[in-house]
């Protein structure tokens, strides 16, 4: 489906949080060759794959949960590719462990001097839902800023709100079946509030 273009990739379990987030994937969309992948602190890096830099910030190698990680960059779920990815996608093989890694594609833009990665530094979250306890952590992290701000993360009519896909009226009619919920308490509150 993706027609020979040029597209992005999150994997499903993965949440990204942080001021200046939309501006940093925006320029990432913008990308005419090879491969944007974003790396992340992490105090586990051998359940990820790992980013190794060299000292001018460029990679210099990715492995895929390696026993002994060169660096604490964890590569996160969260990928840019340019026009050749679906070409350079058929060529994977099984692993080792037996699967298709993410990994041996970004190894292929790494190989062709092709591939850029991205730190998302302090004031942003990367939260990896993996795991029974790593989606109640990021269930917690969630609750605590919406109930903090009072806004909603991630809330889709909002963001097409905002971004003047649909307007007021637009928004007021997708809150109406939602009406007895707090989701939808919230977006009428937001349809009222912009009139």
């Amino acid at each position: 489906f993706i027609g020979g273009d040029k597209c992005a990739l999150v994997l499903g379990d993965n949440i990204f949080y942080g001021h200046g987030l939309a501006d940093i994937l925006a320029s990432a969309a913008r990308l005419n060759t090879g491969a944007e992948i974003f790396g992340y602190q992490v105090a586990d890096p051998e359940r990820y794959g790992v980013i190794e830099f060299a000292e001018d910030g460029k990679v210099v190698s990715i492995e895929e949960k390696p026993p002994k990680p060169k660096s604490r960059f964890a590569a996160t779920g969260l990928y840019f590719y340019d026009e050749t990815v679906c070409a350079r996608a058929r060529k994977v093989k099984p692993s080792a462990r037996g699967e298709l890694e993410i990994t041996t594609l970004n190894e292929m833009y790494l190989h062709d001097g092709l591939l850029r990665a991205h730190l998302l530094g302090r004031g942003f979250a990367w939260l990896d839902t993996g795991t029974h306890q790593s989606l109640l952590d990021a269930a917690h992290f969630v609750q605590t800023i919406e109930a903090r701000q009072g806004l909603k993360v991630a809330c889709l009519e909002e963001i097409a709100f905002r971004l003047g896909y649909i307007d007021r009226t637009g928004l007021a009619e997708l809150a109406k079946p939602l009406a007895k919920t707090g989701y939808g308490e919230y977006l009428l509150q937001l349809a009222r509030a912009e009139s």
